[in-house]
Formats: C-alpha cells, sequence, structure tokens
C-alpha cells in the first residue's frame, strides 16, 4: 500500500464536520484559559474560557482529562489547524427555547445581573444574555445602576428576537404591579385615626413622605409637631423610625399627623391661661410691634412693644433677644382663636404698693 493510500484511509477515517455542528467530545488537556477536545476529527478542537460561558471561569475548576463534553463548531480551522468550538452558543441555543416559551406564556424569570451597561443591565439566563433598559429597571428613574451588580431580580420577556441579538427584559412592570399590591392591601388594612409607625422615606420643604409598608403617607410641615416647624430637614431624616396616625384617605393618598390629641398643649388652657396669672416663657420671634413668646410647645402668646415696659420703646429688639426668658401676666386670653396677650408692663403695675390714704 503507498502512503497516498494510506493517508487516504485515514483521512476518510476521521468524521466530517462543519460550522455549526453539534458533537461530543473527550477533554484530552485543560488550563485555566483553554481546554483541548478530541472531537473524532483530524484535528483537536479548542475551547477557550471566553467560549465556554459569558462568565469568568477557570476551566481547570469545571472539567479534566477524560471528561465527556458535548460543544459547537465554530470554526473549522482557526488558521492553524485547530477546529474552535463553543460549549455557551450551544448551552444559549437551548436556553432561547427556554426564554421563547417564556416571552409566550410571560413567565416570571429569576436570574443574576451580570453586568452594568451604559443604557441598562444585563443577565444571563444560561449564557443567553438578556438587555433590561435603564427605564424598565425601576419605576423610578435610577442614574446609578452599579447597585444591581451581582444582585438576582426577576423580569419578564417583553422582546424576543434571537436572530436580531434582541432579547428584552422589564423589571418595571414586575415592580409597579408588586408596589399595587401592597398598596391596596395597607389601604384595606388602615383607617383614619389608626395609629402606625413608618420610615421617613424623603424630606421635602413642606413636609415628609412616609413609608407606611405598602404605600407612603404624606407627613406636612403643619402636622409634625404642637410646636412651630421651621424646616422639616432640621426634624427629620430619611429612614428614621416615626409614630403618627392617619388623619385622611382620600383614595390612595394618605395624610398623617404628631399632634395627637392627648399631647395638645392647649388642652388645659383655659385654666393655665386665665387672664391674670403669672407665666413665664422664652422670646420665640421678634417683629417690629412686638415679641412672641413660647409659653409651651405650641403656644405662644404675643407681649406687645406697648406692653413690654413702662418706659417707651422704639422697637422690641432694643430690649429682647430671641432666647430671653420672659415672666409676665396674662392680659387676655381667646381660645376660639388661639390667642393669647401678655404684659410686663401689668406685672410690674402690679407689684407697686398703692400710695397710703391720709
Amino acid at each position: 500500500m503507498s502512503n497516498n493510500d494510506f493517508e487516504q484511509m485515514l483521512e476518510e477515517s476521521f468524521k466530517t464536520i462543519k460550522n455549526g455542528d453539534v458533537v461530543e467530545g473527550t477533554v484530552i488537556g485543560v488550563k485555566p484559559d483553554e481546554m483541548t477536545v478530541n472531537i473524532g476529527y483530524k484535528h483537536d478542537g479548542i475551547l477557550t474560557r471566553n467560549e465556554y460561558s459569558n462568565e469568568p471561569t477557570d476551566l481547570t475548576t469545571v472539567a479534566k482529562e477524560g471528561d465527556k463534553i458535548t460543544v459547537m463548531v465554530v470554526k473549522i480551522n482557526d488558521g492553524e489547524g485547530n477546529v474552535i468550538l463553543s460549549y455557551k452558543r450551544l448551552k444559549a441555543d437551548a436556553s432561547n427555547e427556554k426564554l421563547a416559551a417564556a416571552f409566550e406564556n410571560h413567565e416570571v424569570l429569576k436570574a443574576r445581573v451580570c453586568e452594568i451597561l451604559k443604557g441598562g443591565i444585563s443577565v444571563n439566563i444560561d449564557e443567553a444574555k438578556v438587555f433590561i433598559p435603564a427605564s424598565l429597571v425601576s419605576d423610578a428613574f435610577e442614574k446609578d445602576l452599579s447597585k444591581y451588580k451581582d444582585q438576582e431580580i426577576e423580569f419578564v420577556i417583553t422582546e424576543f428576537n434571537p436572530k436580531r441579538h434582541r432579547i428584552i427584559g422589564d423589571r418595571k412592570q414586575l415592580v409597579v404591579a408588586k408596589k399595587e399590591k401592597a398598596q391596596s392591601e395597607l389601604l384595606d388594612r388602615i383607617k383614619e385615626g389608626d395609629v402606625i409607625e413608618g420610615t421617613i422615606k424623603n424630606v421635602t420643604d413642606f413636609g415628609a413622605f412616609v413609608d407606611l409598608g405598602g404605600a407612603d403617607g404624606l407627613l406636612h410641615i403643619s402636622e409634625m409637631s404642637w410646636g412651630r416647624i421651621d424646616s422639616p430637614k432640621k426634624f427629620f431624616k430619611p429612614e428614621d423610625k416615626v409614630r403618627v396616625f392617619v388623619k385622611a384617605i382620600k383614595g390612595t393618598k394618605i395624610a398623617l399627623s404628631r399632634k395627637f390629641e392627648d399631647e395638645n398643649p392647649w388642652k388645659d388652657a383655659t385654666t393655665k391661661y386665665a387672664v391674670g396669672n403669672i407665666v413665664k416663657g422664652h422670646v420665640a420671634r421678634l417683629t417690629d410691634f412686638g415679641a412672641f413668646v413660647e409659653l409651651a410647645e405650641g403656644v405662644d402668646a404675643l407681649l406687645h412693644v406697648s406692653q413690654i415696659s413702662k418706659e417707651h420703646i422704639e422697637k422690641p429688639g432694643d430690649v429682647l433677644k430671641i432666647g430671653d426668658e420672659v415672666e409676665a401676666k396674662i392680659v387676655d386670653f381667646n381660645e376660639q382663636d388661639k390667642k393669647i396677650s401678655l404684659s410686663i408692663k401689668a406685672l410690674s403695675e402690679s407689684e407697686e404698693p398703692k400710695a397710703s390714704e391720709e
């Protein structure tokens, strides 16, 4: 037998393969970044780390010599006589069948976020990549998506076109549906007057939004305290726990309050602030016409400039400053309008000894 005949017989003994074929082989060598596979062809196949998985993988941890592996032929000759193989493309094809069914059935899938991209995030489903645009990641705009890296999230497939490499996922609709359900359950559970605990979610100039565990309620600045509050941001910060009661429910809007009636400083005001009583307080505000004196949290009284002293005073600020403690007599009390008038002058006059009669 001539050498040519032997080579021809040897050639014919090897299987014929083409790009896209799925073949089974035996691992004959493994390194961290590639493995060599005998696929019964005249040349061995090379399976690189990048073609094994989309995840960074040390191939020595997933295969050893003698292992059987099913792979796809990507290129018959890489220019050096090697056959280039892929494991991940084979798995991706199988995964596409699963994704196609999930797309048709609107099935909720769960996967780990493997990449943060410029316009969204990417997840892997058995080597098939699903892209979730930034606008479909959450129900609110999120500038920084990095917090989702390596998180396991739920989503649905809203567009499936593997030929164009367009498999689009949507997490937003699940977030919205979950919140709507939680909101509905909360509204069924609570009623006006209920005392509940919540967590401060966001603080604005006009109030604070409180997470009640299913929906947010608004705690307006006017309902934060019986006392005066100039800035909610000085009073509360996000994540603070707060005890509130439900003041009103209108549709899905919940109004909250911390002005509990048993803490109402005007509760016994008729007795405490009766005309003629002598009281002490601190100057809370100064105006051109007088000073407002805080007698208790939520109870301010007016000390008119004409009642500060027997002497003529041009401006209250000439003799008083914010924080000063003053003692004065109550000269007027209007419970309906919650107005109290004070006088230091009347106090000093009452202390003067009366002239003796001759």
